[in-house]
């Protein structure tokens, strides 16, 4: 691996991927919760949709998770 400040910064680079896909997801899942219990409140048999509506968001995290691995493995 990169020695001293570059190993790092290499952590520090892995640690922004992750942190902003898990904030954005957070805001995502946010305004798709509201909605979805207002859909839910106004018609029934609508839970499976925002469930869906719910998960999508979570690729958001994973990509950020892949982004970071290939970061930390890149550098060495």
């Amino acid at each position: 691996m990169v020695e001293g400040l570059g190993t790092g910064l290499v952590a520090i680079g892995a640690s922004i991927a992750i942190a902003a896909g898990a904030i954005a997801t957070a805001m995502a899942q946010s305004a798709i919760g509201s909605a979805g219990m207002g859909l839910i409140a106004e018609k029934d048999g609508k839970e499976g949709q925002v469930l869906l509506f719910m998960a999508l968001p979570e690729t958001m995290v994973i990509l950020g998770f892949v982004v970071a691995f290939l970061i930390l493995n890149s550098a060495g």
